[in-house]
């Protein structure tokens, strides 16, 4: 069965709800290592978890998630992407298969630009991006309501996530494990 790896940064509980979601999205079909970033993961500005590295190595599929802080992903995320340097040079993570999820505080709260630096973190490693092949604001279940086809956005309504939207989560997580399962 192949591998996922759910790499993700969760302040609030947030975003971790959304990897569960792609998690179970996945279940059966994919085995999956979440593996959030958490503070004690950065020294001194540097990120610095070998293990979690080592399961991306493995992994057949990867989905990048992180709240979108001042338009773009958290400052912990950044401090992963900036340290996969070492795995970049040696092309390590190519032809994987990689997807995103990020959430704001405003629907247009600038998710756009975190999804977009997901896809040029993957491009850079040379993985092939999933996006979601859901036309927004015309699935029946109303998955994909914020109309991303480059990944899922999300933000909170009455400070809770829409169920759609972890039902989009959920959808992530499948397409990744199929197309996971085609690649390996």
């Amino acid at each position: 069965m192949p591998l996922l790896a759910i790499v993700y940064f969760s302040i609030s509980g947030t975003t971790e709800k959304l990897a569960h979601a792609v998690t179970r999205g996945a279940d059966g079909m994919a085995d999956v290592a979440l593996c959030r970033i958490t503070g004690d993961d950065i020294v001194s500005g540097r990120f610095q978890n070998e293990r979690l590295f080592e399961t991306i190595d493995r992994a057949h599929a990867v989905a990048f998630g992180s709240p979108t802080y001042m338009g773009g992903p958290a400052a912990q995320f950044k401090a992963f992407a900036d340290a996969s340097s070492y795995r970049w040079s040696q092309q390590r993570w190519a032809d994987k298969i990689a997807a995103g999820f990020t959430t704001g505080a405003c629907a247009g709260g600038d998710q756009l630009h975190t999804l977009t630096y997901f896809t040029i973190l993957a491009a850079q490693h040379g993985m092939l991006w999933c996006g979601l092949d859901i036309p927004g604001g015309e699935d029946p279940s109303g998955r994909n309501r914020l109309g991303s086809q480059l990944g899922l956005a999300t933000h909170l309504v009455d400070s809770a996530l829409p169920q759609s939207d972890l039902c989009t989560a959920e959808y992530l997580g499948q397409r990744l494990a199929k197309l996971a399962k085609r690649n390996g």
